[in-house]
């Protein structure tokens, strides 16, 4: 019921905001027909018809006025109340000065009137405020997609009974029941059920993920098929969908140097530029006596002046890329972050989980004279039947047949070695060297890198299987693509032997690798490769495990992999990469660069623009409707320039 309620407060709200958004589109639209409307009677003689000399003057300023009320009466209210506290220079205080400013040339007899100019700055303005409105509703959109993970409830299973509650209230280790359509609320184990899981919300992944008994799954996901029985492991608070949401709603709070500096900026900009205008004016005035002319210059100078294409158009730009990263299933927790990324030049990987898949895998079998691979995994994998360590479940894996355990006698481990077992009333041996050694047995060597696991069949070497970490599909296409995208250096840093790590390194691609690392280890390194980096230049470095989370930490930027990786290496890292694919990277550095790119052509243009534009106001050549282009028209160019930003292949 509660959850009922608040999802209804929800929707209302929402509608709230949208029927707000749409009055304020009406209201704009029929100022805009009013004022057409006049303008077209005034330039066409039809005022000066019906009300003569100076009686079409006053006519046009009444019927101007009405516009102008209609459409900034609202900004009139928010200069008015900054004003009071004390806030007066933004711009919604250069509109109404400018603006009231033209109407008021009606006491200057000898200028022509500015009625219309008036209006239409205040018009042409909030038009460029509904163009901004739409512009961050699209940004949000990608963003608001990602927010929609929330699940509104959860079904307890308690005492054969099924009861909906909010999933706050769900317990570590309480049963739930999930139904076909319905979302994951809390992460958890399936004991029993199978069924295909959407994770597109959460990774940008458009193939569903088969899930069936033993398999963890994390909130946010929606069941598509079949009903699953879920054991919870976490609270709701510590659950994967309340971290991504927790990550999405701080982003907007980590700005970028550029956004920064442009915000300082504008707190001086403002009140300068107001300064300029009155000094201009009043300047003018007292030298020429030409008190109209220069107070219409100053008033121009003010429209042009405001600096609403710069401080809308950049923190749009920013806020456009971080929904264009989301998009593709990259989490970046700040603008500052985006900036960063798109200034590194040095990408450092951990191995295990990053750019090989993490999990054991036969990649080679050896039989000897008389045997056959499949009769060797067959007595292996028969051998290994009551373990389950890594290296057994792999090999039973590539077997691929059910196992007959009533075949399996006399099963044992020998620490540190293998394993020993009756297979068919036969002795049999699986492990390393020094079991071999240990019964008096030769096992050859093999060239193959990986774990070498040796067979011997009663005191008779039978062959020997490579176990090995599997390089990810993607992980050599995505250092290639780093390499063309200008990334100077990729490292690999890990705790695995050297030739594991040089013949991945070797199959990759990479610059260098340094293996053998304990995690103390890999923060010295990647002191060291800072310590190379020039000023200008950044170092990411990226990982997934626990004992990443201090090398995230310590580098420029941390990336995390996976949304199902450590929570510590999540919480530690400045971007989370949703799905376990290190060929995001890539495409996140190019939505960083392209987001960086577009923010300096914003930043370019409207200083051009508005400096040319400010020279001309003082100077008499430029009027009015100049100086609306000058401001609402570089404002909408340079956001739509913006909107690119959130646009990802």
């Amino acid at each position: 019921m509660a959850a009922s309620k608040q999802a209804d407060a929800k929707k209302k709200k929402k509608r709230r905001k949208k029927e707000s958004q749409q009055h304020k589109t009406r209201r704009i639209l029929l100022a805009l027909a009013i004022f057409a409307v006049v303008y077209a009677a005034d330039e066409f003689g039809a005022l000066a018809a019906l009300f003569g000399e100076p009686g079409a003057l006053y006519a046009s300023f009444v019927l101007y006025l009405v516009p102008f009320v209609i459409a900034g009466h609202d900004v009139l209210q928010k200069a008015w109340n900054n004003i009071r506290h004390g806030k007066a220079f933004d711009e919604s205080f250069l509109m109404a000065v400018a603006t009231l400013g033209a109407f008021a040339m009606i006491f200057f007899p000898d200028t022509d009137p500015h009625m219309a100019e008036g209006a239409a700055v205040m018009l042409f303005y909030q038009v460029g405020e509904l163009f901004q409105a739409y512009a961050v509703g699209k940004s949000r959109k990608s963003i608001a997609d990602m927010m929609d993970i929330a699940p509104d409830y959860a079904n307890v299973e308690r005492e054969g009974v099924l009861t909906q509650v909010d999933p706050d209230e769900v317990n570590v280790g309480d049963f739930i029941v999930v139904k076909p359509g319905e979302r994951v609320p809390i992460d958890g184990v399936v004991t029993q059920g199978a069924s295909q899981l959407d994770t597109a919300a959460l990774t940008g992944e458009s193939v569903p993920r088969h899930v069936e008994e033993g398999a963890d799954v994390v909130s946010g996901c929606i069941n598509m098929t079949g009903v699953l029985h879920i054991r919870t492991t976490k609270p709701f608070g510590e659950s994967t969908v309340s971290r991504i949401l927790e990550l999405v709603e701080n982003a907007s709070e980590k700005k970028a140097k550029t956004e920064n500096f442009i915000t300082r900026f504008a707190r001086v900009y403002t009140p300068a530029v107001t300064g300029a205008a009155v000094l201009l004016a009043l300047g003018g005035g007292l030298l020429t006596g030409a008190w109209s002319d220069w107070i219409l210059r100053g008033l121009t100078f003010l429209v042009v002046s405001c600096p609403c294409a710069l401080v809308i158009s950049v923190p749009l730009s920013f806020f456009g890329g971080i929904g264009g990263a989301s998009q593709i299933g990259v989490l970046v927790k700040g603008s500052n972050y985006l900036e960063a990324l798109s200034e590194v030049d040095t990408v450092v990987f951990d191995k295990t989980g990053t750019l090989t898949n993490g999990t054991f895998e036969v990649v080679a079998t050896h039989p000897a004279d008389g045997q056959t691979e499949t009769g060797l995994l067959e007595l292996a994998a028969h051998a290994e039947s009551f373990s389950d360590h890594p290296i057994a479940v792999s090999v039973k894996r590539a077997y691929g047949a059910d196992l007959n355990e009533a075949r399996v006698v006399e099963a044992g481990e020998e620490s540190g070695h293998g394993v020993h077992a009756k297979v068919d009333g036969r002795e049999v041996l699986v492990g390393n060297n020094k079991l071999m050694r240990k019964h008096g047995i030769d096992a050859p060597t093999c060239d193959v890198v990986g774990t070498i696991l040796h067979v011997a069949v009663d005191g008779a070497y039978a062959g020997h299987i490579v176990i090995a970490d599997t390089v990810k599909d993607d992980a050599a296409q995505t250092i290639a693509d780093l390499h063309a995208a200008g990334i100077r250096r990729c490292v690999m840093l890990t705790g695995d032997r050297e030739e594991v790590a040089a013949d991945v390194a070797g199959r990759l691609g990479l610059d260098e690798c340094h293996a053998q690392l304990l995690p103390a280890d890999k923060v010295e390194r990647v002191e060291g490769l800072l310590a190379s980096e020039s000023d200008k230049r950044k170092l990411a470095f990226v990982g997934d495990g626990i004992n990443d989370a201090p090398v995230l930490t310590r580098a420029d930027v941390g990336i995390a992999m996976g949304a199902m990786g450590s929570d510590a290496a999540i919480e530690a890292a400045d971007i989370v990469l949703m799905d376990d694919k290190p060929s995001n990277i890539a495409r996140a550095m190019k939505v960083a660069r392209k987001t960086m790119g577009i923010v300096w052509q914003n930043i370019v243009f409207a200083l051009a623009v508005k400096l040319i534009i400010l020279v001309l106001a003082a100077t008499g050549m430029a009027n009015m409707w100049l100086a609306v282009f000058g401001d609402v028209g570089v404002a909408i160019i340079a956001i739509l320039n913006a909107m690119r930003a959130m646009r990802v292949k």
